[in-house]
């Protein structure tokens, strides 16, 4: 346990102080480190009560935050920078290192308590001499979960909510699972954080692990992982990797935001995340599941970004313009945002006209197609405001799966025999980008072209596209004669089976450019992709082996997207097996999960036929449907 340390003043500014190091008392007895930014004149507190605005991370409450940059900035603000902003806006400000994290006492173990802790800081809070009883959060990704889980519990004083990639509406379907597998950013996570996290001897044996090599050496188990030498992060890690069924452990609090919807408080809440993070699904399940009460408004903002990088223009290989930056186009700046927002709903100030859009959101698509001056696909994009999402007007259109591998909206007809391929758990389809984080040092997000190359962890055959693999099978529309807008939830709907016991399927939407100057051969995009492990083809709460040869329905759930397909360019859709390293690779044992040491070859097929007529369901919206955006004044 950490030894209390006595709290210090420091003046940041004439007019800003913060009280480092106050250690915050929670139930169990764990004192919890918080900085405390207020006021000051001439570096002396100004006394008085203040709306209070917290943000709880396990990064590091005096380290920079690396999403906190504006538009033109070299570097990102720090922690007391950003501080100093809201308090001469008339806050005080609380930076509060998570438990097991930094300055706190206790032993960290991921999300689980961060909604009693959470709930502690919140009652602490409103009974201090500088805090006027009401406070707003803020926070990117764990600090979004954190005020999700502390929101869980209907703390005293909350007011207001500003999410930002991250609040788990339901763990188990987006975040650390997905459709039954597991999601293997929470092993780089684990790696790199179980490093920064120790010193000495410890940090040096994490360092000393060959991160790749242990990726070709999965599942871990306990003293047998590159963590051995940090084993409350190998402890947790293996939970959630273990934990293959939906029960009672997912249903905590902090994991299962959508178990507490009709009881989370009445209060209005920013739901912010980007077409290429990690959190589509929660963020958007998140806005359904909150909408609808008139004391609780909401604000859905969608960017095209990689997770948290609200102000680029890019992610992976594609940008997406000058429009795609928040700052300068959905708002002046993010510090000016949160402010106009925390001072409506702290101080109950004036609403700026138009600024009741509820949902703003970003259509990728559109661009020249051309290379720009960053060697980057110019895909481009705009921004769109709505009154809800899905887009009012949106239509679902169902697109067949062929024999022929053609995809139209014709249903297919007589009997065709199904398309099988051998999928081999030791030489799995690899990740070319997608809707990541905390990936490195293994794999890398955004949007790419569809083929193996030396940037992405197993690609033994550099250049060669992902659709020539024999275990991948491609369906593609002819050339679109007329620009498609495909903006909504997703939905794959399959007729397999397999010889194995258990299998994965998996199916990624792609947008393919015709060959070009810059591009002879063409470009695949990934726009989303999901996955379902045959397991939980019935049940997520209760697994069953695949009878071998019994052809049955799965449903995969790719992430919700906004695009634009070109006229000229064809939709397709990726059928396979595998996506590693993005999900872990299924041995096709029925092993328990996280405990197959052996894997056999599987036989899977597609049934296309017309009485198996699997299928993608897109939603498509009409241009009278999109509402451009107003650019803000920077």
């Amino acid at each position: 346990m950490k030894t209390l340390k006595a709290t210090r003043f420091e003046a940041i500014t004439d007019d800003v102080i913060v009280e480092r190091d106050v250690m915050v008392r929670m139930r169990d007895g764990v004192h919890l480190a918080t900085d405390i930014y207020r006021p000051a004149v001439a570096g002396v507190a100004i006394a008085g009560r203040l709306p209070v605005i917290m943000e709880r991370t396990p990064y590091g409450k005096a380290e920079r935050s690396r999403s906190e940059i504006e538009i033109g900035m070299a570097a990102p603000l720090k922690r007391e920078e950003v501080a100093t902003f809201f308090v001469r806006a008339g806050y005080a400000v609380i930076y509060q290192d998570c438990r097991g994290r930094y300055n706190s006492e206790g032993q960290f173990s991921k999300y689980i308590s961060e909604a009693e802790d959470g709930y502690d800081t919140a009652s602490w809070l409103i009974e201090q001499p500088w805090s006027n009883g009401r406070f707003g959060t803020m926070g990117l990704s764990y600090a979004a979960h954190t005020q999700a889980a502390l929101a869980c519990l209907n703390p005293p004083g909350l007011a207001c909510m500003v999410m930002d990639s991250g609040g788990f509406s339901n763990a188990f379907q987006c975040g650390i699972r997905q459709g039954g597998a597991f999601e293997l950013k929470q092993a780089t996570w684990a790696y790199n954080n179980a490093r920064e996290a120790s010193k000495g001897i410890t940090r040096a044996a994490i360092e000393a692990e060959n991160i790749h090599a242990w990726f070709k050496a999965m599942p871990w188990s306990e003293g047998v992982s590159p963590l051995r030498a940090a084993p409350e992060y190998e402890s947790y890690l293996l939970d959630q990797w273990r934990s293959g069924s939906f029960d009672d452990s997912w249903r905590r609090v902090g994991l299962y935001m959508e178990g507490y919807y009709d009881t989370f408080p009445q209060v209005p809440i920013v739901l912010m995340s980007s077409w290429y993070d990690a959190y589509v699904k929660s963020t958007l399940d998140n806005y359904h599941g909150l909408s609808g009460h008139p004391d609780r408004p909401l604000r859905l903002i969608m960017g095209p970004w990689l997770h948290g990088n609200r102000n680029t223009t890019f992610a992976g290989d594609v940008s997406f313009g000058g429009e795609a930056p928040l700052g300068g186009n959905v708002m002046a700046t993010w510090l000016e945002f949160r402010r106009t927002w925390f001072n409506r709903f702290l101080k109950d100030a004036p609403i700026d006209a138009g600024e009741d859009s509820e949902v703003r959101a970003f259509v990728m698509g559109g661009g020249s197609g051309r290379r720009n001056g960053d060697g980057r696909l110019d895909h481009g994009g705009h921004w769109i405001s709505a009154t809800d999402w899905p887009l009012p007007g949106t239509v679902v259109r169902r697109f067949h799966l062929h024999g022929n591998r053609q995809l139209t909206e014709v249903s297919p007809a007589g009997d065709v025999p199904p398309l099988t391929y051998d999928y081999d758990p030791k030489h799995p389809v690899p990740s070319i980008g997608g809707s990541l984080t905390s990936g490195q040092p293994i794999f890398e997000g955004g949007g790419f072209d569809q083929r193996e190359a030396d940037l992405f962890f197993g690609s033994d055959n550099p250049g060669l596209p992902l659709s020539a693999r024999a275990d991948v099978l491609s369906f593609e529309t002819e050339p679109l004669p007329e620009d498609m807008v495909v903006a909504g939830p997703i939905r794959v709907e399959l007729f397999v089976s397999s010889d194995a016991l258990d299998t994965d399927f998996t199916a990624k939407l792609v947008d393919v450019y015709p060959p070009s100057e810059d591009y002879p051969a063409g470009y695949a995009l990934n726009i989303t992709d999901g996955i379902i492990r045959c397991r939980y083809r019935n049940s997520w709460s209760k697994p069953e082996p695949i009878t071998p040869g019994e052809v049955f329905q799965v449903v995969i759930e790719p992430f919700a997207t906004a695009n634009r397909f070109a006229r000229g360019h064809r939709i397709r859709v990726d059928i396979s097996s595998s996506n590693f390293p993005k999900y872990d690779v299924n041995p096709n044992t029925f092993a328990p999960e996280g405990y197959g040491r052996t894997a056999t070859v599987a036989r899977n097929s597609v049934f296309c036929d017309a009485a198996h007529p699997s299928a993608i369901l897109l939603p498509i919206v009409g241009q009278d449907g999109l509402t451009p955006l107003k650019p803000q004044a920077k």
